[in-house]
């Protein structure tokens, strides 16, 4: 079954939205209060949701722990993926401080710089390797995905050596730039600029009354 990107999306925000319902001791929920707090539809929550049976009740709502578990299921991982980032800068160092990291689906296992100050040191417990030694941790580490948080400048260099040397199967890119990558390995982009300028961009139109 192939799931468009965008409700895959929605997914994930179910998920987080159902954990922080599980701590508050919430439960039951309804596809009304889901999409009020997330801003979406109602009626597409229950769309989203549908693709997996019926896991609801009309008139009652969602098992706030059964859905969750539902929903964790299916993105479950088959193993705990290993991740390693290249450029530990502002930018890296505060996503390795970001409590999303904390998670049981995946690991970093190690971080590349080329800033002697921090090649061998520990940053939030991980090693900090010389961008020299990446194929040979990338290998001894069973690497299987990179986050790339380098200047623009080096992004495409840092992948190339990556691609080429270790069997990376996914790429999750920070550095501003378009990264071109073998065939095999699937490539997401995270563009905090390109973000703002379209919210930017929608404040401006929704003052104008939805008119350019």
């Amino acid at each position: 079954m192939r799931i468009a990107e965008p409700t895959v999306e929605r997914l994930v925000q179910y998920i987080r939205f159902l954990e922080r319902c599980r701590e508050s001791g919430k439960r039951v929920v309804s596809s009304q209060e889901i999409g009020d707090v997330l801003g979406i539809k109602a009626s597409q929550v229950r769309k989203d949701l549908s693709y997996f049976g019926e896991i609801g009740k009309r008139g009652v709502g969602y098992n706030v722990e059964k859905l969750y578990q539902h929903l964790n299921s299916i993105f479950a991982p088959p193993k705990t993926w290993k991740i390693a980032m290249i450029g530990v800068g502002n930018l890296g160092e505060a996503l390795l401080g970001y409590k999303a990291f904390e998670s049981e689906k995946f690991r970093i296992v190690a971080l590349f710089d080329i800033d002697p100050n921090k090649i061998g040191r520990k940053i939030h417990g991980i090693h900090c390797y010389d961008v020299e030694e990446m194929s040979k941790v990338l290998n001894e580490e069973g690497v299987e995905v990179l986050i790339i948080t380098t200047p623009a400048s080096a992004a495409q260099d840092v992948v190339d050596r990556a691609t080429s040397s270790a069997p990376i199967k996914g790429i999750l890119n920070f550095a501003p730039t378009a990264l071109v990558v073998p065939e095999h390995v699937i490539l997401y982009n995270v563009d905090i600029f390109i973000e703002l300028e379209k919210l930017l961009f929608y404040i401006k139109l929704k003052e104008r009354g939805g008119n350019i």
